[in-house]
């Protein structure tokens, strides 16, 4: 058996974990042959691989990156003629199989691969944790911890000088991780791409805690705005992802926050620094046991699925069912209430237990 790996979108902390666990699991069920297909599907459409072995796979549990590379700068689905080498390429490399690892991007590639007859299993890799049918993505653990400390060195910043401290992370269109490390890292605001906000409210919890804590932190996700306003973009023309990239949510917000209230307003926008490193070791287990059933599914021939995690379990759902889907924040969110009980404003108005926090 010959089976394909490749890894696509943006790189995330914990893809070499899976190329690993998916490499290892094949050699010992089945003796399979595995190649690495470099630059994700760039690689697939222009016949580049490399062989993946024990041995070059052994020390990768804990290394950032991908060692496949990753970019969709081609895609097969933007033409018949494109599909058609992507399914050739395949068949030349004599592969039985294809494991995709990716975001929502790469999994819809994946699955109109599938869908033309390629034998495909998914793995959803995304530090945003936004891919459908799926409660947590690897390197969204990596990405929380990271926002988390970055939260927690500017708030001593902000305490010290008596500043309100904004801090944007990335999601694009979900803001698991300014909700999750803004709880974690006790942001006093946070305010998420799900949410538009009301300037004026973000700027009474402001002037109150003006009066009482001297600082405010402010967790912000990177697609938040507003209510009448749009979404900041960095890049406002697509990428070489295909999508615009967004960015600079923070400095707006300080700009249009600073004649609303007495204190300094200082933004900081986290950038790619959520996207490297190591992964933790969270991630490092979830990714090695999403490659282990990945590989299972595999030698069961399972294709057309991916790999996921729900109902605290691992488990598999239709590639068809996360194509061109994202999980987003709803009203009924647990996290909400958790953070708006514990005193924290979230997105739309200032928390209830405002009055609270003197006594």
């Amino acid at each position: 058996m010959r089976v394909g790996l490749l890894t696509g979108g943006g790189d995330c902390p914990g893809l070499n974990a899976v190329i690993r666990a998916v490499t290892r699991c094949l050699l010992q069920q089945c003796q399979a042959e595995v190649i690495g297909i470099k630059d994700g599907f760039a690689g697939l459409m222009e016949g580049r691989t490399q062989p993946l072995t024990w041995r070059s796979v052994g020390e990768l549990v804990g290394v950032g990156g991908t060692i496949l590379g990753t970019t969709n700068r081609l895609n097969p689905l933007d033409s018949e003629a494109a599909t058609e080498q992507a399914l050739r390429n395949a068949s030349a490399m004599g592969l039985d199989a294809l494991v995709a690892i990716g975001g929502d991007g790469t999994l819809t590639i994946a699955n109109g691969l599938a869908e033309r007859g390629l034998a495909v299993v998914g793995v959803p890799k995304t530090i945003d944790n936004d891919i459908e049918g799926c409660e947590r993505s690897f390197g969204f653990d990596t990405a929380v911890a990271t926002v988390t400390d970055a939260l927690q060195r500017v708030s001593t910043s902000g305490q010290s000088h008596g500043r309100i401290m904004i801090l944007e992370t990335m999601g694009r269109h979900a803001g698991w991780i300014a909700l999750e490390a803004g709880i974690a890292g006790s942001a006093n605001i946070i305010l998420l791409p799900e949410i538009d906000f009301h300037l004026d409210a973000v700027a009474a919890v402001c002037r109150e805690r003006e009066g009482q804590e001297h600082f405010t932190l402010i967790c912000m996700g990177e697609g938040a705005k507003p209510v009448g306003g749009h979404i900041t973009y960095d890049t406002p023309s697509p990428t070489d992802r295909g999508k615009p990239r967004l960015g600079g949510a923070a400095l707006q917000l300080r700009d249009r926050l600073q004649p609303l209230v007495n204190s300094e307003v200082r933004a900081t926008v986290l950038g790619h620094v959520q996207r490297g490193g190591s992964p933790t070791p969270f991630d490092r287990v979830l990714a090695s046991q999403y490659g282990v059933h990945a590989a299972e599914l595999v030698t069961s021939g399972q294709f057309g699925r991916m790999v996921t995690f729900r109902h605290g379990k691992l488990d598999s759902v239709p590639l068809a069912r996360v194509a061109a889907q994202n999980r987003r924040i709803t009203a009924d969110e647990p996290l909400l209430r958790t953070a708006r009980l514990l005193g924290v404003s979230v997105g739309d108005a200032p928390s209830a237990c405002l009055p609270c926090q003197s006594r």
